[in-house]
C-alpha cells in the first residue's frame, strides 16, 4: 500500500528530524538569538499543524473508518483515536523527568557566558539525557510525518516542515548543555544531529510493523492519532516556546499565517 510514496516519505520525515543539527549550527555560527524570528517560525509551525490536523488529516480518518465500519462507528472510532494520540505523546512526556525536558528554551547567547573549560562527566551526562529526552519526542512525529506523506505526498511537505521548523530549538536545547560540559562544539553538534535520528527511525518501525497489516480501519486509526499528536505538539510545545523568546504577538502572527498558508495550499489542490 502507498509503495510509490516510500521513498518521499522517508525522505521528508529524515529532512524533519535532521533539522536538529540545524539548530546546533545556528547556535555555533550565529551572534544572537532572532526571537523574532524564531517566535513567528514556532507559530507558523503551530498554525499549520493545527489547522491541517483538524481540516484535513482528521477529516480523511474519519472517511476512512466510515468507508469500512458506516458513518456512526468511523465517526466514534475517529474521536477515541485522536485523543488516543493526545495520550500517548501525553504520556511520553509526562515520563520524561522535567529536569530532563526540552521543553525548556534556550539561546544562542549562552554559549558566549556558559562555556566550560575543564571536561564535566555530570554536565555531559545532563546533556546526553536531554538529547535522549529529546529523541523520544520526536519518536512518534516522525511516524506523523512518515504516515500523511504516505497517505497524500502533497500534504507531507508542509507537515514535514513544520516539524523541521519545529526541531529547530530542540538542537539548541542540546547543544548548549552539552557544550557546557565538554567545550567541544563538535561533540555538541554531533549528540544534537543524533537526535534528530529519532524520526526516521519512527517511520522505519510504522512501516515495518504497521504497514503491511494496513487496512481502512488501521489508517483511520493510524491517522487520527497522528492528528491528536500534532494538536498536543503544538499546544504544548510549540506556542509555549514561542512565548517564552517573549514575542506573544509576533508567535500569533505567525499561529495565523501557518494557517492561512495551509488553507491556501490545500485549497490549490482541491
Amino acid at each position: 500500500m502507498f509503495e510509490g510514496n516510500l521513498l518521499w516519505a522517508f525522505g521528508l520525515t529524515l529532512f524533519a528530524g535532521l533539522a536538529t543539527g540545524v539548530g546546533s549550527a545556528a547556535a555555533f555560527f550565529a551572534k544572537r538569538t532572532n526571537t523574532r524570528l524564531l517566535a513567528v517560525a514556532l507559530g507558523f509551525s503551530a498554525g499549520v499543524m493545527i489547522y491541517v490536523s483538524f481540516v484535513e488529516i482528521f477529516a480523511k480518518a474519519r472517511d476512512a473508518m466510515s468507508h469500512e465500519v458506516g458513518l456512526r462507528m468511523g465517526s466514534w472510532g475517529t474521536v477515541l483515536a485522536f485523543f488516543g494520540g493526545m495520550l500517548l505523546i501525553g504520556l511520553i512526556d509526562k515520563l520524561v523527568p522535567s529536569y530532563e525536558n526540552p521543553h525548556e528554551m534556550h539561546r544562542i547567547e549562552e554559549l558566549q557566558n556558559g562555556r566550560q573549560e575543564h571536561f564535566d562527566p555530570r554536565l555531559l551526562r545532563m546533556g546526553v539525557f536531554s538529547a535522549l529526552a529529546i529523541a523520544i519526542h520526536n519518536f512518534p512525529e516522525g511516524l506523523a510525518t512518515f504516515t500523511v506523506a504516505m497517505k497524500d505526498p502533497q500534504l507531507g511537505l508542509p507537515i514535514a516542515v513544520a516539524i523541521a521548523i519545529h526541531n529547530i530549538p530542540e538542537g539548541i536545547a542540546v547543544s548548549i548543555p552539552v557544550y557546557y560540559a565538554t567545550g567541544s562544539r563538535r561533540r555538541a553538534f554531533l549528540l544534537s544531529f543524533a537526535s534528530g535520528f529519532a524520526e526516521p527511525l519512527g517511520a522505519l518501525v510504522g512501516y515495518f510493523l504497521l504497514f503491511p497489516f494496513m487496512t481502512d480501519v488501521l489508517f483511520g486509526v493510524l491517522f487520527a492519532g497522528v492528528a491528536g499528536i500534532m494538536v498536543f505538539i503544538s499546544l504544548d510545545e510549540l506556542l509555549p516556546a514561542a512565548r517564552e523568546y517573549g514575542k506573544h504577538h509576533f508567535s500569533l502572527y505567525g499561529l495565523i499565517g501557518g494557517m492561512v498558508v495551509m488553507a491556501l495550499s490545500l485549497l490549490l489542490f482541491l
